[in-house]
């Protein structure tokens, strides 16, 4: 796991590993899932003793995803339930960005780590009312892979068939403006024109590649390397198109209500993350072991060694929220025309955050002037 982030300048709006945008109504995949109790225990041991906070619980979401690694490995090591004390954690996991923000406004969830498209839909769809970022999480692990007997350079990919996981998500409007940047035309909403952009969930993606019903795909980890595992070949790995090899890939997000009501709270699940994140860059092969040991608790099965492996260095972790690619990638997604122009002022509020890293000796980070007053 590198050190710190990774990415800025070219990248789609949007997020890991697979969460929709600010487009129209994107559906849901339905509410989390709590998480296999075996799998809680870990997280949840301190729940018993200690001084609770304002809240005796505290709900926070994921995705089962490499990209998600600063809960993976805080929850899995008891790092974010220590910071805690008494207030016990109360994991879920999500598949999709849509369904963890449904649940954040529906009042099941508190915070969540999640992707920056679903964070500015979110914003937005409320009106600025409903979730603040306050806190980045991972940047990185986006690449293009392809069929290498079928596309072996990027102007071969004229023609040819590329998945995204989802209309509007973040990997999907990366590619849409990198074609439009190499002078081709793609319609945003089918998907046809010069290249045909296939929207295919990550589960199903590999199947895909290895039938041959698409020619490459635009992904994030640990899809592209189980692409690269099935015979997949790189082309492009997305920290190459950004001016500081960093871009956001997680977010960290809050419930206006709940850091309104708990900021000791959030606070403290900050000061975990925030420690989670130096861990995680101190014991890269460690915190691979216990990312991929959630993994299986969660889903019932680790990643293989040649999967995890390539995936798990090309993730960087990081508490900067990299805020000014959120708005470069909410930028490209109004030129595409998936959406129309947001108005994210406010979307942040890193005054906690920046609190911790503070008191860590650590520097500040910065809202891009995107924060809340």
């Amino acid at each position: 796991m590198p050190a710190t982030t990774r990415t800025t300048l070219r990248r789609g709006l949007a997020a890991a590993a697979a969460l929709p945008l600010l487009i129209g109504a994107l559906a849901s995949c339905g509410y989390g899932s709590q998480s296999d109790d075996k799998g809680d225990k870990k997280a949840n041991a301190a729940a018993a003793d200690g001084r609770k906070l304002s809240a005796s619980e505290v709900r926070i979401g994921y995705f089962p995803n490499l990209t998600h690694a600063t809960a993976l490995v805080g929850l899995q090591e008891g790092l974010i339930q220590k910071e805690l004390g008494g207030t016990a954690v109360k994991p879920q996991t999500f598949n999709a960005g849509p369904s963890e923000i449904e649940a954040l406004n529906g009042g099941s969830l508190d915070i969540g780590f999640i992707g920056p498209s679903p964070s500015i839909n979110g914003y937005v769809k409320s009106k600025g009312s409903n979730l603040r970022i306050i806190s980045g999480s991972a940047s990185g692990g986006v690449k293009l892979v392809v069929n290498p007997d079928k596309i072996k350079t990027l102007d071969d990919l004229k023609g040819k068939k590329i998945a995204t996981p989802q209309k509007g998500n973040t990997q999907d409007v990366a590619f849409l403006n990198w074609i439009s940047e190499k002078g081709w035309t793609v319609d945003p909403e089918s998907g046809k024109g010069d290249v045909s952009v296939v929207r295919t969930d990550n589960k199903v993606t590999p199947d895909a590649f290895k039938q041959g019903s698409i020619d490459g795909a635009w992904v994030p980890e640990p899809t592209a390397s189980k692409l690269v595992s099935d015979g997949g070949s790189v082309l492009l790995d997305e920290t190459a198109l950004w001016p500081e090899k960093k871009f956001v890939i997680t977010n960290i997000i809050v419930s206006q209500k709940f850091l309104k009501e708990h900021p000791d709270v959030v606070e403290a699940v900050l000061t975990g993350t925030v420690k989670t994140n130096e861990w995680i860059n101190a014991n890269p092969d460690k915190a691979k072991a216990s990312a991929n040991a959630k993994l299986a608790a969660d889903s019932g099965k680790a990643l293989d060694a040649k999967v995890i492996d390539p995936a798990w260095p090309s993730i960087a972790i990081t508490d900067d929220p990299l805020a000014s690619t959120l708005k470069t990638q909410s930028d490209w997604a109004v030129k595409a025309k998936l959406i129309e122009q947001p108005d994210l002022a406010g979307i942040y509020d890193l005054t906690l955050l920046n609190k911790v890293l503070k008191a860590a000796g650590k520097p500040e980070v910065s809202d891009a002037g995107l924060g809340a007053k």
